[in-house]
């Protein structure tokens, strides 16, 4: 009897390096992909606006690349405790296979999963694909995680080099009959009312292929450029891979490998490690989700508990988000990110920290709209970089951090062309008013944090 394989896709939206789909293949049976569509469910977070706009995309390239050799991508919705059985029953599968995720929710999802199909006689394995190496194997001498980045990555860097990634498959078997799947127009994660996705189609191409694109065109024409340039906002030298590795369309080992195929000598090789060092960063955010899965909404650092947050503002929250703070380069960022989806990451600290320690808004504020507005939103990099910037998170700095949003646009913006373009007022003599002194504000953060100080 024909007993199939599911491969349950989730963060790993590709056919190239797909431990899960290759186990499939080796198994020697007719393969049938699945995504589910979880939401809210099980204490899972449901997806952002954008993030939904991104996946419509990812699905459809996957789902078109899986019929090119010959195999089928399954789509359900619903609560993947239920969702996964019933694909196994109504296809008569033998075996599920799925690549690890790392969240909390997500751990005792798959963790129920793994141990109720095993009690069905159904073989089930798990694999990593999404980090090049896995949180429980990186720790401090006294087996404890790291809380400092420089020594978390000096640890990754002392382990066995990351794996070699997998081939494409040239054919995967599907069999005669499949279940029947949900239609993804159905799921509407596209914006029609109003459609605001424009510039998301004219800044991105979600799918594997673009992805690979865009890896190989970064690492021949920009790596070079990388160390020296990558926090000029204006610029074209960072890899723009983020939303491509949030989505698994790239992995984590590919990236690593052809980095290092490309490191070169002298100033090159020294933008493949810094380059490489930006991966171990996403590393580190993963880790450390995995040992607090609470990340998006306690503070790491219990301390910063105390800290004096004062009633929400809501009018000075929708000033932010707009783009109409009266500060140049904050505004600039904030609508590139309503714009595109994305921002570039020098920005995000600047808009980050004028939120926190100039507006002295929650930092969970925040991070829910970039959550809601990102391309790139990750469940651990989003609430771990929010949490860096506000100082509760790991990796602090022995000071209380507070970019300075006028100093930063003239370091990496001194000739005003981010400001020029996504804020050209600044420029013409009729920009808004500015929400707040920021020299009065910074103060009132200084004084703010006496209280986190004091509960240490």
């Amino acid at each position: 009897m024909v007993s199939p394989s599911i491969v349950w896709f989730r963060d790993d939206l590709r056919i190239a390096d797909n431990p899960a789909l290759r186990a499939a293949i080796d198994r020697g049976e007719p393969i049938i992909g699945l995504y589910v569509l979880e939401g809210d469910a099980d204490g899972m977070r449901a997806l952002g606006g954008a993030a939904q706009w991104w996946l419509h995309g990812s699905l459809t390239s996957l789902g078109e690349r899986l019929r090119e050799r010959g195999g089928a991508l399954l789509l359900r919705r619903g609560r993947a405790a239920d969702v996964v059985p019933a694909v196994v029953a109504d296809a008569a599968a033998g075996a599920v296979f799925w690549n690890r995720r790392y969240g909390g929710a997500e751990r005792e999802i798959d963790a129920g999963l793994k141990s109720a199909l095993r009690e069905d006689d159904v073989e089930v394995a798990s694999f990593a694909a999404s980090l090049l190496f896995e949180p429980w194997t990186v720790q401090t001498g006294s087996g404890t995680p790291f809380s400092v980045f420089t020594p978390f990555w000096r640890a990754c860097q002392n382990m066995p080099a990351p794996r070699a990634p997998l081939p494409e498959p040239r054919e995967i078997s599907s069999p005669k009959t499949l279940p029947d799947s949900d239609d993804l127009d159905a799921w509407e994660l596209l914006p029609t009312k109003p459609d605001w996705a424009g510039g998301l189609r004219d800044a991105w191409e979600p799918g594997e292929p673009a992805a690979l694109r865009r890896l190989k065109g970064f690492l021949d024409e920009d790596l070079g450029d990388y160390d020296r340039s990558r926090d000029e906002p204006a610029g074209e030298s960072t890899s723009h891979l983020s939303p491509h590795l949030r989505w698994g369309e790239v992995s984590p080992y590919q990236v690593w490998h052809e980095t290092v195929k490309h490191r070169g000598t002298g100033a090159h090789a020294a933008s493949a490690s810094r380059f490489l060092s930006e991966v171990g960063w996403r590393e580190f955010a993963a880790h450390t989700l995995y040992h607090f899965p609470e990340l998006a909404t306690k503070n790491l650092r219990s301390a910063f508990d105390a800290f004096p947050w004062p009633d929400l503002d809501r009018e000075h929250l929708a000033a932010w988000q707009q783009g109409r703070t009266g500060v140049a380069l904050v505004d600039a960022g904030m609508r590139e990110l309503w714009h595109s989806g994305a921002m570039h990451n020098r920005v995000r600290m600047v808009t980050a920290s004028y939120l926190i320690k100039n507006l002295l808004i929650d930092w969970r504020e925040g991070e829910r709209w970039f959550w809601d507005t990102l391309v790139d939103a990750d469940g651990a990099s989003n609430p771990f970089n929010w949490q860096w910037v506000a100082g509760s998170g790991a990796d602090a700095a022995p000071y209380f951090r507070i970019f300075n949003p006028e100093l930063q646009r003239q370091k990496f913006d001194k000739h005003d062309e981010y400001v020029r373009r996504w804020a050209p007022e600044y420029l013409d003599g009729d920009a808004p008013k500015p929400l707040v002194d920021l020299g009065d504000s910074r103060r009132q953060a200084l004084a703010a944090y006496e209280e986190v100080k004091r509960a240490r």
